[in-house]
């Protein structure tokens, strides 16, 4: 086969690029996979975004996808393309340790659903990305694995708790990678790190081989550099799967048909005194600003009355603390020393919820998902910033965001993506700014259920006239 570029280049391509160029044998899935182990050896010191790198089985993988394309087999639209995956997500005979010491040795018998779906189209998994402890927290500042950096400032946090998936995509470390969100942990990292990331509608990926964090709002989806390449890989993991009880038998689409066909006549809702209140200004100015460029390409703002979207924050921390104390009760009781101090007082105080607070927390959600489905009736899609402010400094717990103000980071990070993660709504981070330091901003684009197409749809057109997903970190 014939390569293309050095591998620096190689790394710097996207997935979709990549994709192309192996299926006209300009680059080999070998090249590929050498780009990549060369990006993870030069700099991943420095952002420690992987757990454990698969250098000899990514290798030996890469040689038999190219086997396969000289031979006129082609597995599928990932075929010889790199991915990371988050270590909550099961490989079989691989260790996986959802970033904790109580899986330090854990080695699942069999894939999960995803991790074999994203084989079956051809991906080779470089490695398991690092992550926050159990994914429970927005930092990735993992105390058993080191903590994750931010590649456009190393100085700063990831985000979490797929920040390994964030920074690897975003460092040209692999072409895309899985993470999982409960109450924002793929939109978070994705903002932050200044790539794509989709957290699916409940139900439409399946959790089967996942460690849980939040049953009732986990769910599984691809971060990348664009939205193209999000689309292609979600459309690799998406649909029905027997093992999950929770998992919906809806008709997955072809999630690239429609990314040409702009945003005329589609109808953006914001809410206002929550959308665009209690951010930092170039987070403000950002999303504001992509919001014209929609605007101009066609679409209309409206807007729209959520009456009760301002218990969102505290519904979700309940529902978020009460859940993973269930699962972890036995470890926490049998080996406590073995969790980190912030993961092991919030499953502590999870512990410490009455029922009442937990069924309240539904029933808000219910409230809330049946206000957005009524307003479905008037708009296509809402936008949002993804999180209120730009990346903080490493280890820290607190953030401002106006009037010289600390607030506590776990609730302030969940101020707009506890919207879906309560709604089970499905949501998609864009890059659409950078703050005065070159910190990416990142907006939220919200659908209605099982429609991650118009999702992709509006990210592609925003994508098509900004050069946010281009733009790489000087490492």
């Amino acid at each position: 086969m014939t390569t293309t570029g050095t591998n620096e280049n190689l790394a710097r391509l996207s997935l979709a690029e990549a994709a192309r160029l192996i299926e006209e044998k300009q680059v080999s899935p070998v090249d590929l996979v050498e780009a990549s182990l060369e990006r993870i050896a030069a700099v991943d010191e420095r952002l420690n975004s992987y757990i454990t790198v698969y250098e000899d089985g990514a290798r030996q993988v890469a040689k038999a996808c190219e086997t396969m394309i000289v031979a006129g087999h082609k597995l599928g639209p990932l075929h010889g393309i790199p991915v990371g995956l988050k270590d909550n997500i099961g490989l079989e005979g691989l260790r996986t340790t959802a970033g904790s010491k109580v899986l330090a040795d854990w080695v699942p018998e069999e894939d999960a659903t995803v991790a074999a779906r994203l084989k079956g189209a051809g991906a080779i998994v470089i490695g398991k990305t690092n992550m926050h402890e159990f994914a429970w927290g927005g930092t990735s500042a993992n105390p058993h694995y080191g903590f994750v950096r931010n590649p456009w400032n190393t100085d700063r946090f990831p985000a979490g708790s797929s920040g390994g998936s964030g920074a690897a995509v975003a460092a040209r470390l692999c072409f895309g990678a899985l993470g999982t969100d409960t109450g924002g942990s793929i939109r978070l990292p994705s903002a932050i790190n200044g790539i794509v990331g989709i957290r699916p509608t409940i139900g439409r990926v399946s959790n089967h081989g996942v460690v849980p964090l939040a049953w009732s709002m986990d769910t599984v989806g691809p971060m990348a550099r664009t939205v193209e390449d999000c689309a292609i890989m979600f459309g690799a993991i998406a649909g029905h799967d027997p093992k999950d009880a929770g998992s919906a038998a809806v008709p997955v689409a072809d999630y690239t048909a429609d990314l040409g066909r702009g945003v005329e006549g589609i109808r953006i809702g914001i809410v206002p005194g929550y959308f665009f209140d209690h951010l930092q200004p170039p987070v403000h100015d950002a999303v504001r600003g992509a919001l014209g460029v929609l605007e101009k390409l066609g679409a209309s703002v409206v807007d729209v009355e959520i009456g009760h979207i301002h218990g969102n924050i505290s519904a979700q921390l309940t529902v978020e603390s009460c859940e993973p104390s269930t699962y972890h009760q036995r470890w926490l009781r049998e080996r406590p020393e073995d969790y980190g101090d912030d993961v092991r007082l919030l499953l502590e105080i999870g512990e410490m919820h009455l029922a009442t607070h937990y069924i309240q927390a539904q029933r808000y959600r219910s409230l809330l998902r049946r206000e957005f489905m009524e307003a479905f009736k008037d708009v296509d899609v809402f936008i949002c910033p993804t999180l209120p402010f730009t990346a903080t400094r490493v280890g820290e717990m607190s953030v401002m965001i106006e009037n010289g103000v600390e607030e506590d980071m776990l609730a302030a990070i969940m101020q707009f993506t506890g919207v879906p993660s309560l709604t089970g709504l499905p949501s998609l981070a864009v890059p659409c700014g950078y703050d005065d330091e070159g910190l990416p901003v990142g907006m939220q684009i919200i659908g209605r259920p099982f429609d991650e197409a118009t999702l992709f749809r509006v990210g592609a057109a925003f994508q098509g006239t900004s050069e946010y997903h281009v733009q790489a970190p000087a490492l």
